[in-house]
């Protein structure tokens, strides 16, 4: 058996047991509008799975409730085994989630240095007390995400622009600054909110291989919206299509490629 193929009969069996991830009977509405619509799904550890869905399909929405910055009614989400209902906004980071957005999310007039640092800061033990009075802890803790940014830095090739403001980085060169932030709190789930918008077929390339290497070589479950079909399919394990705020598919890529409901939802005929 091919290792891939391996990977996602694991994950397949992972996804129907123990869940890293688990949305169960999600829903929220903005006004008349149903954004989300008794969703549910599962995403095991360590695995990918690719969110897909036309445009207002409601993949932001759900990863919006993901993050806490909504808070979904009815229904729940868990995450490790907890509800993510009762866990602060500014607490996601720190519990294992990270995120990237749509359109870069970083602090344009900081170096590519700072702003993984910034990342690291969620893993600070040292507190406000102790930096505001200098204390011995707060220094340990600086150095300790110092390294781990320079840690980072290396992981993604940022060398070259360590010093550098991201506003004057190329946009391709930026996506790896904010993947290296995100990664900055060792996650056990990273979202990944359409990482291949604005770059070039070279890059999205290059990017597929990434995800696949960022999974393997820290074991972190990657939920990704993408509207790059060949890279969902190429890089996840398990793919969920939404259309309307409701799911109308899960399962391997390649079933789901095939459903009839999604082919609808993409191109308004059936397959």
């Amino acid at each position: 058996m091919e290792p891939a193929e391996a990977r996602a009969e694991t994950a397949e069996a992972d996804r129907c047991g123990s869940a890293l991830l688990s949305v169960e009977r999600v829903s929220i509405r903005f006004g008349g509008v149903t954004a989300l619509d008794d969703v549910t799904l599962k995403v095991a550890p360590g695995a990918i799975c690719g969110l897909i869905g036309p445009n207002g399909a409601g993949k932001t929405t759900l990863f919006n409730c993901i993050s806490r910055l909504y808070d979904p009614h009815p229904g729940s989400i868990q995450f490790d085994g907890r509800p993510l209902a009762g866990v602060p906004r500014h607490a996601i980071a720190a519990l294992g989630i990270a995120r990237t957005f749509q359109n870069v999310a970083l602090f344009a007039t900081m170096t590519t240095r700072d702003n993984v640092r910034v990342g690291a800061h969620a893993l600070a033990r040292g507190g406000f007390l102790a930096n505001a009075l200098a204390l011995p802890l707060a220094g340990r803790e600086e150095r300790r995400l110092a390294e781990l940014a320079e840690v980072l830095i290396a992981e993604f090739g940022l060398q070259y622009v360590a010093n550098r403001p991201v506003g004057e980085l190329p946009f391709g060169v930026r996506k790896r600054v904010e993947l290296a932030r995100a990664l900055a709190v060792d996650p056990k789930l990273l979202l990944l909110d359409e990482p291949a918008a604005g770059l070039n077929h070279e890059e999205v390339d290059a990017l597929s291989d990434e995800i696949r290497a960022i999974r393997d070589r820290r074991g972190v479950a990657i939920l990704l919206v993408e509207h790059h079909m060949n890279l969902v399919m190429r890089v996840s394990d398990q793919v969920v299509a939404l259309d309307f705020g409701r799911v109308i598919a899960d399962g391997r890529p390649e079933q789901v490629r095939a459903n009839p409901d999604v082919v609808r939802a993409y191109l308004g005929t059936a397959a």
